[in-house]
Order: structure tokens, then sequence, then C-alpha cells
């Protein structure tokens, strides 16, 4: 009965051990990454539009393949 205690009390103590000496675990915000620079194409800074359904910024379809809902403008075609 001894050695049933002891391993017990050893298996208590090396679990006790482990828990305590773990470090808790923190969180701290990373730094923001540089923000794209956006380019005017001489048009002053451009507005996010649709054409479609299908994100437009400055003649540069963006959005990753995204739906544009129907409440953004639609871009008005451009003769130059």
């Amino acid at each position: 009965m001894s050695t049933a205690r002891t391993v017990g009390a050893s298996l208590f103590i090396a679990a006790f051990l482990t828990t305590a000496i773990a470090a808790p675990a923190s969180a701290r915000p990373e730094a923001a990454p540089a923000a794209p620079s956006v380019q005017s194409h001489g048009f002053g800074e451009c507005s996010l539009q649709r054409i479609d359904d299908q994100f437009v910024r400055c003649d540069d379809l963006s959005g990753a393949g995204v739906r544009a809902p129907s409440w953004i403008p639609e871009q008005q075609p451009r003769f130059f």
C-alpha cells in the first residue's frame, strides 16, 4: 500500500508542478502593417465603386472576387 501512495503522491506532485510552472498565456496587439499606397492615376483619390458585381478602385479590380453589393455606386464609363 505504501508503494501505491508513493506513486500517487509522485504523480500528484508532478502534475501540480507542471501546472504551477507553466506560464500564463498573454496576448498583445501586433503592429499594424503599412497601408498600401493608393494610385491616383491623375483623378485625385479614387473612391470605391463597382462594375457589375465586382469592386473597382481607380480602374483596378479589387475585392478578391467578393461580390460587390448593389448599394456601392456603379462606375460610369469614361471616354477619353
